[in-house]
């Protein structure tokens, strides 16, 4: 079975501007009028915003450890079956995954190889010149599986740069199609965990038309249609993802809640089931005539402040926790907790549902899959229920009441080594820094 045709747009190593890249192309041909269709490797709240700004339709995310060969298939199916190009953008490095078998690692080449998608590789050639065919070369050996069709030059320094670099991609016999210079006008703002939000950028539009003109400048757009391959499946495409934690799902939404995975969301409407968003930075409290409250992460360390001063919201979660489960991930886990100390050092009261108090002023990154195993009922499932995610976090928790018979999960990491207990379950109330992508 094949469907649309479709790219992975990759690089050797993160700081590329394989999203810039990714992006410009998107419009660019949205712009052309094709049915264009974004796709992010990995696990990435951030990106698939931007493709879907950029589009004008939703991105999925895929990731080749966290899910099921059936549930990367029936994702694609659903994109590339409504779609005339899929261009789909890697993470970090080409083959950066975790160790496990060829084709679980979580590495954007697992994806590639998958769905028969040519790679199109970004390259920052600052600092060298014909040294840079040494790297594609070994891209395009490293893994038989996949297939690099061409490379993108970026970050090139004038046109004698640009033919230095040209002559030892002919050595290899690899097509470069297109050279961008260096810009820092097309950069996007960044903060901790990523760029700014799609829905926080500024002139966001505006700036998708400047790299989509840029694009369209640099690269030879025609020619890298022509490279794409239709995207190859095997199975039916009906996987089940997440089942909703109920009919009625009352959603914080807004800038301080905001990391959903498209995937999720449109799981829970495909299995019937209703979401109602509301705003705690609006003093919103969760809808009651919903029958579960979901609090996702986001950035409440930069709202603490207004959320400690939402009254409405914080009165309406506790009552609604009082006979209804509420669930909170990361962000909404640090909101469920006593109180979250902010980057200047204020520590500000939050919902007081879980015996648990965070800071951000003492940063320290955690990030990595996580494989949970369910100690109780809640909101995620039945005890016993594996489920498996990631962690991606600098707020540091300070204080806590950890034990089994309160604890939301058992940890291990990608390679099933222990990493204790996490979270915290008490009545109706579960939540952790863990952030859940698929049944396992």
């Amino acid at each position: 079975m094949s469907v649309a045709p479709g790219l992975l747009i990759a690089a050797p190593r993160s700081g590329s501007g394989k999203t810039t890249v990714v992006l410009g192309l998107q419009r660019a041909l949205a712009r052309r009028g094709l049915r264009v269709r974004g796709m992010k490797c990995g696990p990435d709240y951030i990106d698939p915003a931007f493709h879907a700004a950029a589009t004008s339709a939703p991105s999925f995310n895929l990731d080749s450890f966290a899910m099921s060969t059936p549930l990367l298939e029936t994702l694609a199916s659903q994109v590339a079956g409504d779609a005339d190009l899929v261009l789909a953008e890697g993470s970090m490095g080409l083959f950066d995954g975790i160790r496990q078998e060829t084709g679980r690692t979580g590495a954007s080449a697992d994806i590639a190889a998958l769905f028969g998608w040519p790679v199109i590789l970004v390259l920052d050639v600052s600092g060298h010149a014909q040294s840079a065919a040494a790297v594609a070369l070994g891209c395009a050996r490293f893994d038989p599986r996949i297939e690099v069709a061409g490379v993108v030059l970026n970050k090139v320094a004038s046109e004698r740069h640009r033919r230095l670099v040209e002559d030892g991609m002919a050595r290899i016999g690899l097509p470069v199609l297109g050279a961008m210079t260096r810009n820092t006008e097309l950069t996007l703002p960044e903060r901790h965990l990523g760029l700014v939000q799609a829905g926080e950028t500024d002139e966001l539009d505006r700036r998708l038309e400047r790299l989509a003109d840029a694009v369209e400048n640099s690269l030879d757009i025609d020619r890298l249609i022509v490279l794409a391959r239709p995207t190859r499946l095997h199975g039916t495409g009906n996987a089940k993802p997440l089942p909703p934690p109920g009919q009625r799902i009352a959603l914080a939404s807004d800038k301080a809640f905001s990391f959903v995975y498209p995937h999720v969301l449109s799981g829970w409407r495909a299995a019937g089931a209703e979401i109602v968003p509301f705003s705690p930075l609006a003093d919103e409290p969760p809808p009651e005539d919903c029958d579960v409250c979901w609090l996702p992460g986001g950035y409440p360390e930069l709202h603490a402040g207004r959320i400690a001063g939402a009254k409405r919201f914080l009165d309406g979660l506790r009552r609604f926790a009082e006979t209804k489960p509420v669930h909170g991930e990361c962000g909404g886990y640090m909101v469920l907790g006593r109180s979250l100390e902010d980057g200047d050092g204020n520590t500000h009261p939050m919902a007081g549902l879980l015996p648990v108090e965070t800071s951000y002023a003492k940063r320290k990154m955690h990030l990595g899959y996580r494989v949970a195993h369910l100690l109780g009922d809640g909101a995620m499932g039945r005890v016993g229920q594996r489920l498996v995610g990631h962690e991606f976090h600098y707020a540091a928790v300070t204080q806590s009441d950890p034990s089994r018979e309160t604890a939301f999960a058992a940890i291990t990491d990608a390679e099933g080594n222990a990493l204790g207990l996490a979270g915290h379950r008490i009545g109706h109330v579960t939540g952790s820094f863990f952030h859940v992508i698929a049944h396992g």
